[in-house]
């Protein structure tokens, strides 16, 4: 069995090689091989250098500086379609898996080989707030974009959506859905990826406990009265902030009935901080 891990990286070259170090010590089943794909975004600091040093079996792919998380996730993929693997592990690089991460996403498909497949999720954890970061989450309405986290020591969990922090995609979905959409730039690609499998008929499965270490660096998802309207406005378009567009173009797509909310609640973020900061729901 081969699985194809998929990294993507831009100047993060310490937590770059903790995780490195975490895939490769990894328990895994008898006659599993793993075969690293990891798309350096023209990073500054040595990242890729050190990379091919430490680990000369990385397949290490050159970014031009603007491909951002989703177009380099998309160039990993991309690239690791060739070696036809079984299974596709998303992983992000600053997300340390537990040791027996990957052997635990696959008991899922060892113990459910009569049902739909299945993407698997792994929930990560933050140390600093001693809290779940990142993995699957629940429509609280179909018809809207709002979520809740999904997850249980020692059930599976299904879900709606979720985190590409640690996401196994089997070669049979992949087959008929394809990669990551590259109508996605940064973020919003891995909720897409998991909506979209969902309508095709496949699930999203939340593995029982905690698979990998994570800290949650996003905060709030909008500048504070602090910065200049400016500022706010450049915020508002930008890929690795609001995405203005492509959120747009995703509520649009999955939950066409809450545009008109989720238009008015970017402009209140950008336009009036400080009632978001007091009344956001």
């Amino acid at each position: 069995m081969k699985i194809a891990v998929l990294l993507a990286t831009f100047n993060r070259k310490a937590q770059t090689l903790s995780c490195l170090q975490r895939v490769y010590l990894q328990s895994l089943p008898t006659g599993t091989e793993l075969v690293v794909f990891m798309t350096d975004d023209n990073s500054s600091d040595g990242t890729a250098e050190t990379v091919a040093n430490y680990y000369p079996q990385v397949n290490l792919l050159k970014g031009t500086g603007n491909l951002f998380w989703a177009g380099g996730m998309r160039n990993s993929w991309t690239a690791a379609l060739k070696v036809n693997p079984d299974y596709f592990l998303l992983l992000n690089d600053d997300t340390l898996l537990a040791y027996n991460a990957i052997d635990k996403l696959l008991n899922y498909y060892d113990g459910h080989r009569n049902q739909p497949t299945a993407i698997t999720i792994g929930s990560t954890f933050d140390v600093t707030r001693n809290e779940i970061s990142y993995g699957g989450r629940k429509l609280y309405n179909q018809k809207k974009v709002q979520s809740y986290p999904v997850f249980s020591e020692t059930e599976y969990m299904e879900c709606d959506l979720a985190n590409a922090n640690i996401m196994m995609v089997p070669k049979q979905i992949v087959q008929q859905l394809g990669i990551l959409s590259d109508r996605y730039t940064h973020s919003i690609a891995d909720f897409d990826y998991t909506l979209t499998a969902k309508k095709a008929g496949f699930k999203n499965m939340v593995i029982p406990g905690i698979l990998g270490n994570c800290i949650d660096d996003h905060g709030n998802n909008w500048k504070s009265s602090t910065t200049s309207l400016r500022d706010r406005i450049r915020y508002l378009k930008s890929p690795k902030g609001l995405a203005y567009h492509e959120y747009l173009g995703f509520i649009k797509l999955h939950f066409p009935l809450h545009v008109p909310e989720a238009f008015v609640k970017l402009w209140i973020k950008t336009l009036f901080p400080v009632l978001w900061d007091k009344f956001k729901r």
